[in-house]
């Protein structure tokens, strides 16, 4: 079956915009947020990946080795990520997010030699002006905002590395798989940290729960495990390029939702957004369309 990744991509990205705000809803420590968005995805891939738990045994040690630092580097993002929603705002700590294609295009060429086509580069461009205008109007100089807006930078820069690293596992290993046992990693991380640092990991109101689960189904089963599936097919530069659309979609549920309002200017600077991932697209446009693995995907 033959399908255009355009389609994918897009619940992707409305998928992810919805993190910050199930975030924002919970009181629960960000490292048992993440803790528990991480193990209930794994539970819920568990009835899909029986007949793929097999493969495991073909792993090799070398991608054993990049499937930990996978699973390292990505519980590191949302830890540094999550806890920059603390100090700063939705519009402002999404939109250091849009850093992530920037790292992912340098270390892509650095390692892989993908050079990116001309207007590819002009249509990301054009999106990281835009996505700089839609946090312009909330990002201050006060050092409670500064410390979010880092925690932020170094999210993304954790991110890319993992988004790198799945590039080079995704050639030998199914994304299905792939994504079960990153996934199984990070639990396992923030299960370390959180003893680590005495936080508590039970106890928590039911609206808690919820709202661990519908990090899990949500913005990771609906958007990181469909990237993961789509690098198999695309650029990873071109996934990084779709989180651009996370600051419009977070900045106007933040709106809505949180009262943090947003200027015309950064309204003008999420239409920038849009023409620039237009324009990367159409310059990255696949040759062929999709072929769609014969695997289960959750989603």
């Amino acid at each position: 079956m033959s399908i255009s990744p355009v389609f994918p991509l897009i619940v992707g990205m409305l998928a992810i915009s919805f993190a910050p705000i199930f975030v924002r809803y919970s009181n629960a420590p960000v490292s048992v947020q993440g803790m528990y968005r991480m193990l209930f995805t794994f539970i819920l891939m568990l009835p899909f990946g029986v007949k793929q738990l097999p493969g495991i045994k073909a792993i090799s040690r070398k991608d054993w080795l990049l499937l930990l630092a996978a699973g390292f580097f990505l519980a590191l993002h949302f830890l540094l990520w999550m806890a920059s929603l603390t100090y700063t705002s939705i519009a402002s700590s999404t939109i250091l997010l849009a850093l992530e294609p920037v790292f992912v295009m340098v270390g892509a060429f650095l390692l892989f030699k993908d050079k990116p086509r001309k207007f590819a580069v002009i249509g990301m461009i054009v999106a990281l002006i835009g996505a700089i205008s839609i946090g312009s109007g909330d990002i201050t100089l006060s050092q409670r905002a500064f410390f979010g807006d880092s925690l932020s930078f170094f999210g993304a820069l954790a991110v890319a590395v993992n988004m790198l690293i799945a590039k080079q596992i995704l050639k030998r290993v199914s994304s299905f798989l792939y994504s079960f046992i990153v996934f199984g990693v990070t639990t396992v991380c923030f299960a370390i940290y959180n003893v680590a640092t005495s936080t508590p990991m039970s106890g928590y109101a039911d609206r808690e729960w919820i709202v661990f689960l519908l990090l899990a189904i949500v913005p990771t089963v609906f958007g990181h495990m469909i990237f993961n599936w789509l690098l198999k097919y695309v650029k990873p530069t071109t996934i990084s390029m779709s989180v651009l659309a996370e600051p419009v979609g977070a900045s106007l549920l933040g709106m809505l939702l949180f009262r943090e309002m947003v200027t015309g200017f950064q309204l003008i600077g999420g239409a920038f957004v849009i023409a620039g991932l237009i324009l990367y697209m159409r310059a990255e446009k696949q040759t062929h369309p999709v072929e769609v693995e014969n695997e289960a995907l959750s989603a």
